[in-house]
C-alpha cells in the first residue's frame, strides 16, 4: 500500500490572468480523512478537478495511488461535486443503476448495491420517483449514494453535509467514518467547521490558490493554542470587543472564544470581567478549527 493515497506537488493553474492555484504542494495520507479548506474562491475545487484530470496543471505534479492518474485508476475514485449532478427526470433506480454502469459494475451487483445504499439512507421507499420529485436533503443523500456504491478506495465529498437537515447529516457523518474505518481515504471539503474538527485528522487551509498551512489537525491547534480562552456568561459582553489585550475574538450572546495577545495574562483579565459579567465558564483551551480558519485567511488577506 502507498504511503499517500494523493500527492500534490508544485501545482499551479491559471485561468487567463487570474491565478486559480499557486505553486500547491500536499501529501493526503492513504486511509485518512483529510479536511481542504479555505474560503470562497480559494482554489479548493479547481484543486479537486486537477487531482481528476477534469483540467489539468499549468505546472506542477499530481499522483493518485503513487503514480499519475489512469483511466483504471477512475473506477477507484468517488466524487460528490458540489453542484448536483442528477437527471431530474429519471428515477432514482435509474439514475444510480446508471452510474453504476459508469464505473464498470455489472448490472446484476450494481442493483445489489443499489438496494443495499437506498436501505442505509432511509431513502428506499422513494427509489421509484423522478429526482424533480424528491426535496433537496434526498437529492443529496442520492448523490452521495452515487458516489459510494461502487466501493472506491478514495471519496472526494464536495460539501457532502448540503441541504440536510441535522438528523441526516449525522446519518451521512456516520456512515463516512464507517467507510474510513474500511481503510477508504476520504478528502473532506467543507465551510462546516464543526463537522471538519470531527472528522479530519489532517487539514489543509489555502486561500487564494496558495497554501497557508496544513497536517495534523491535532498539531495546528495546539500551535495556535496558546491564550486561547472559552468564556460562558450572562450579561453584555459587548465591550470584550474593545479589549486591549484581545487579538481576536468570536463573540455570541452568551459565549465568547478569545485569543488573547502573547503578553496578556488571562489571570489578570478575568479580575476585570467579573466585575462586569456573570461568568460561569472560563476555560484555557486549543482553538477551533473555524478560529484557525478565520485567522489564518484574515493575515493573508493583508
Amino acid at each position: 500500500m502507498v504511503e499517500n493515497a494523493i500527492k500534490i506537488e508544485g501545482v499551479a493553474k491559471h485561468f487567463d490572468k487570474t491565478v486559480a492555484v499557486k505553486e500547491l504542494s500536499m501529501a493526503v495520507p492513504a486511509g485518512s480523512i483529510y479536511g481542504l479548506l479555505g474560503p470562497n474562491g480559494a482554489g479548493k475545487t479547481t484543486t479537486i478537478r486537477m487531482m481528476l484530470n477534469i483540467i489539468y496543471p499549468d505546472q506542477g505534479q499530481i499522483e493518485l495511488f503513487g503514480r499519475k492518474l489512469t483511466e483504471e485508476d477512475k473506477s477507484r475514485i468517488g466524487y460528490l461535486p458540489e453542484e448536483r449532478g442528477l437527471y431530474p427526470k429519471m428515477t432514482v433506480d435509474e439514475t444510480l443503476l446508471y452510474f453504476a454502469r459508469l464505473k464498470g459494475i455489472q448490472t446484476k451487483l450494481a442493483k445489489k448495491a443499489i438496494d443495499y445504499w437506498l436501505d442505509k439512507v432511509n431513502i428506499i421507499e422513494h427509489r421509484q420517483k423522478k429526482i424533480n420529485e424528491l426535496s433537496k436533503g434526498m437529492q443529496q443523500k442520492i448523490q452521495f449514494v452515487a458516489t459510494v456504491q461502487h466501493n472506491p478506495d478514495l471519496l472526494i465529498l464536495d460539501e457532502p453535509f448540503s441541504g440536510l437537515d441535522p438528523i441526516n447529516v449525522k446519518l451521512i457523518k456516520d456512515i463516512i467514518l464507517e467507510l474510513n474505518s474500511d481503510g477508504k481515504t476520504i478528502i473532506f471539503s467543507t465551510h462546516q467547521m464543526e463537522q471538519v474538527e470531527k472528522l479530519c485528522e489532517y487539514i489543509c487551509l489555502i486561500n487564494k490558490g496558495k497554501k497557508i498551512i496544513d497536517g495534523k489537525q491535532t498539531k495546528i491547534r495546539s500551535e495556535y493554542g496558546r491564550n486561547t480562552v472559552l468564556l460562558e456568561f450572562d450579561g453584555d459582553g459587548s465591550f470584550l470587543k474593545d479589549e486591549k489585550g484581545i487579538a481576536d475574538i468570536n463573540l455570541f450572546p452568551r459565549q465568547a472564544e478569545i485569543s488573547l495577545r502573547r503578553e496578556t495574562s488571562a489571570p489578570e483579565l478575568l479580575k476585570n470581567w467579573v466585575k462586569k459579567l456573570d461568568i460561569t465558564k472560563f476555560e484555557v483551551l486549543e482553538p477551533s478549527v473555524e478560529s484557525i480558519f478565520i485567522r489564518l485567511v484574515g493575515e493573508s488577506n493583508e
